[in-house]
């Protein structure tokens, strides 16, 4: 008599639920720009969206305590001439976020801990670089300050955004980059590009170390992500447009380590990638589901989990870092789903008995202090994320404000001291000048002039 073997794994039985009507965040003009992005960033503070603007490019950014109806004359981020296409969280600031448009720039935004009343319109500092549009916008994982972006022109440019400038440019791809991902320590990045080729680059030595031409044989567009063990995780389509799955490992792209093909439909799937479980979430724009697998050791190395399924189609998906989930209901993942007009969470929870801490669903995660200085990654050090314990569940920080040194040209000549003893009247204003001759003509007329009493007084 034969049984049929049950893969052993304490995330067989994830399930995903929809908040209540009342918890989601209603009435909000969701972007109809024609553009492959989440549309969708959240963070343990704060939830953003890019919205529909009138003017030029804007995003909403509420509290995650603000759900229900957003007021329509709620105050936006603005300040892109044209519409926003992309948007991060700093993982080190969870007041900072950084937004890249149509209009060639990228932004970087302060977003207050209270809510403002009126737009915020100052971006902290403007990274111009790009001769094209901005389509693509990360932060490091783990060095202070260092983001990358990529635009229309080609390029990925990477950021110091404590001095506003660019550290380096890569000009490897010859046409339009459809995604970038950095690895779990940031020593490298994958891009996925529309000569169909999946690249992984060196920033540091400005090149491009590995790469596979079709490592999906459809020409529509490819996702790539780095896992925690270095492997390369794909979505992309195959000749007859059926959308397909890969994990490659880039030091052999020869024979994929597993290749799954899904269904048919047109939509990109873009990957979430939680490294603590080692958990993919795909979500398709124009989908109704959200399909998780479990990456493990084991042949066949991807395993498919389960769907979580709605009526309405998303537009986009936001996916929260793991110290943003709710410990006490053994929720291991949080999405948040955008449809036309509302933004609802999603979570993901293992069923257990127990009220207790789990310590087996949440190892140590990825903290909000960066590893690492812009000038130690530059130098060539590595240094894995700064992991924190999930026991008591997270707290984030007050505001932290976010300086930018930016460097002068005259401020590398050296200044010249001056003596207060010598009196340059050069620097002087008319009126001090006029004062001092005055002054010196009276004590001129006192040598030779008249005593008190009137009477002459010779020299």
């Amino acid at each position: 008599m034969s049984r049929s073997i049950v893969r052993q794994s304490k995330f067989r039985h994830v399930f995903g639920q929809a908040v209540k009507t009342d918890q989601s965040y209603d009435d909000i003009r969701v972007s109809k720009v024609t553009w492959d992005s989440s549309f969708c960033a959240v963070n343990p503070k704060f939830l953003a969206v890019i919205v529909e603007s009138s003017g030029g490019g804007a995003f909403l950014v509420l509290h995650l305590s603000k759900v229900g109806r957003v007021d329509k004359n709620y105050p936006l981020v603005v300040g892109h001439s044209g519409p926003v296409l992309d948007i991060d969280w700093c993982p080190h600031n969870d007041n900072i976020v950084a937004s890249c448009s149509e209009d060639t720039t990228a932004m970087v935004w302060q977003i207050p801990d209270h809510t403002p009343s009126r737009p915020i319109s100052e971006p902290i500092v403007v990274l111009e670089g790009h001769s094209k549009r901005v389509g693509i916008i990360k932060w490091h994982p783990t060095a202070r300050n260092i983001l990358l972006t990529a635009g229309g022109d080609n390029l990925i440019i990477i950021w110091n955004v404590g001095t506003g400038e660019p550290l380096m440019t890569m000009d490897d791809h010859p046409d339009l980059i459809y995604n970038v991902s950095w690895n779990y320590n940031g020593s490298l990045f994958c891009t996925t590009c529309k000569d169909r080729r999946l690249r992984v680059c060196d920033p540091r030595k400005n090149e491009v170390v590995a790469e596979r031409l079709s490592p999906h044989e459809g020409i529509r567009p490819m996702r790539a992500i780095f896992t925690k063990e270095g492997n390369i995780f794909t979505t992309g389509f195959t000749r007859m447009s059926q959308r397909e799955l890969g994990l490659w490992d880039p030091t052999n792209f020869e024979e994929p380590i597993a290749l799954l093909e899904l269904d048919t439909s047109n939509g990109v799937l873009l990957p979430f990638y939680d490294p603590d479980t080692n958990i993919v979430y795909l979500s398709g724009k124009g989908d109704s589901s959200i399909r998780y697998f479990e990456i493990t050791e084991e042949p066949p190395y991807v395993h498919y989990i389960s769907t979580f399924s709605s009526k309405e189609p998303q537009r986009g998906m936001g996916f929260m870092p793991k110290r943003g989930v709710d410990v006490s209901k053994c929720e291991i993942a949080r999405l948040y789903k955008l449809h036309e007009r509302k933004c609802e969470p999603i979570m993901m929870t293992v069923p257990r008995k127990s009220d207790l801490f789990q310590d087996d669903l949440y190892p140590d995660t990825a903290g909000p202090e960066p590893a690492l200085e812009p000038e130690e990654w530059m130098d060539g050090r590595d240094a894995d994320p700064i992991l924190v314990s999930m026991r008591d569940g997270y707290v984030p920080p007050k505001s932290r404000e976010l300086k930018v040194a930016k460097k002068n040209v005259l401020d590398t000549r050296p200044a010249t001291r001056r003596s207060m003893s010598v009196i340059d009247g050069s620097s002087l204003p008319l009126g001090v000048l006029l004062m001092f001759l005055h002054l010196a003509c009276h004590l001129k007329e006192g040598r030779g002039g008249t005593q008190g009493n009137g009477t002459k007084v010779k020299k």
